[in-house]
C-alpha cells in the first residue's frame, strides 16, 4: 500500500504545476495545480496513458491540438498513449486535479511546442528520427 496526501504536494514549479504522489509499476498519480494563465506544454507519452480528474476550478485541454473542452470540477478525461495534450488555466480562479499516468513509464513524455493558432505538429517527424 502507498498512502500520501495532496496537502503534501511538492509542486514542480514550487507554487504549480504537477506533484508526483504515487510512483509504482502498474501507475503513478499525481496533483496538478495551475494558477490563472499557466499552461502545461503540448505534449504526448508514448506508452502511457494520462487520466486527468478536475476537482476545483476550471481548464482548458486541447487533444491533438484541433479538440478544445473546458474541463470542470467532476470531468473525468483520458488522453491515450501518443495522443496530444496541452492545458492551460484560461480562467480567473486556480484549477486543480488528480492525475494518473498508467502504465508508470518515467521519461516517456515528450514534448512539441504548440499553442492555439500555431500548425498542428508533425509527430511522424519524431518517429522518423527514432528509426
Amino acid at each position: 500500500m502507498d498512502y500520501t496526501s495532496i496537502n503534501s504536494a511538492a509542486y514542480r514549479h514550487e507554487t504549480w504545476g504537477p506533484a508526483y504522489l504515487v510512483h509504482g509499476a502498474s501507475s503513478d498519480i499525481g496533483a496538478l495545480l495551475m494558477r490563472p494563465g499557466d499552461v502545461m506544454d503540448n505534449h504526448i507519452h508514448e506508452h502511457c496513458d494520462e487520466s486527468f480528474i478536475v476537482f476545483e476550478g476550471a481548464c482548458t485541454l486541447w487533444v491533438d491540438c484541433e479538440k478544445r473542452i473546458k474541463i470542470v470540477p467532476g470531468d473525468v478525461v483520458r488522453c491515450a498513449p501518443r495522443e496530444m495534450h496541452y492545458l492551460v488555466n484560461e480562467y480567473d480562479s486556480d484549477c486543480r486535479m488528480i492525475f494518473i499516468k498508467s502504465p508508470a513509464s518515467p521519461g516517456d513524455t515528450i514534448v512539441f511546442p504548440w499553442a492555439p493558432g500555431d500548425p498542428v505538429p508533425n509527430i511522424s517527424n519524431h518517429d522518423n528520427q527514432q528509426k
